[in-house]
């Protein structure tokens, strides 16, 4: 069983370090205009990648349901920003539709 704690608590220091190391290097720094107008782009990608693959083979019965979750994230993201909502919210937009 303390094997099993040491990896764990191993495979969280070595996850836990790369997210933490650009906060401790870059605190009270100025980033450039190009970093910045980069680094906005994430949300865009991450929501792409979240929901992208799942859309066509999601609800095969109901792909109409799918489409409808997914034009709901991209028009909500779109104006808005932002990742949970979007997600959240074409969960609930494709289950809705999901019984029409």
């Amino acid at each position: 069983m303390n094997n099993y704690i040491i990896l764990i608590l191993g495979m969280a220091a070595v996850t836990y370090i790369p997210r933490l190391a650009p906060f401790l290097m870059l605190s009270g720094k100025e980033l450039p205009q190009s970093l910045r107008r980069f680094l906005s782009f994430i949300p865009c990608t991450a929501l792409g990648a979240l929901i992208i693959p799942g859309v066509f083979s999601s609800i095969p019965q109901s792909p109409h349901a799918a489409m409808l979750g997914f034009g709901f994230a991209v028009i909500y993201s779109w104006f808005r920003g932002g990742i949970i909502v979007p997600v959240l919210g074409s969960i609930v937009v494709a289950f809705l539709f999901s019984s029409l």
